[in-house]
């Protein structure tokens, strides 16, 4: 028994059924911080919501990616991925702080596709410069 948990296909679904359930979690965060309702948003055909909310999906895979190439640990991968995820919940906050004339979070609610556009570009760019930094 103790080979079996040797096995890279062990380990991969492993690490994929972690990642999955702290995407949910770390989503499901997200939608406490947001003025909106992510999944009820995209359901009635807010783009802008959907690529601010694909943008963090990506992010946060793209952490684990590099989490997941950096440790042998499943423990220290989980780690690293909760300090990138919370790196870009921080930048969220940043980007709402650095834009007082915009209120980032209205205006994706109310379907700003520039807004939700830029919020996804800076989920996925600070996610490589993050994931750059795991090691």
């Amino acid at each position: 028994m103790e080979g079996f948990w040797e096995l890279l296909a062990v380990e991969t679904a492993a690490r994929y059924s972690v990642v999955i359930l702290c995407t949910i979690v770390f989503l499901a965060v997200f939608e406490l911080v947001t003025t909106y309702k992510n999944w009820s948003e995209i359901k009635s055909g807010n783009l802008a919501v959907a690529m601010a909310t694909g943008g963090k999906i990506f992010g946060i895979a793209t952490i684990f990616r590099y989490s997941i190439e950096h440790n042998d640990s499943l423990l220290i991968s989980i780690g690293w991925g909760l300090y990138g995820f919370l790196l870009l919940l921080i930048a969220y906050f940043i980007f709402e702080f650095l834009t007082p004339t915009i209120k980032v979070d209205e205006e994706i609610g109310n379907g700003n596709i520039a807004v939700g556009f830029i919020s996804m570009v800076i989920s996925i760019s600070l996610a490589f410069v993050i994931g750059a930094n795991i090691i």
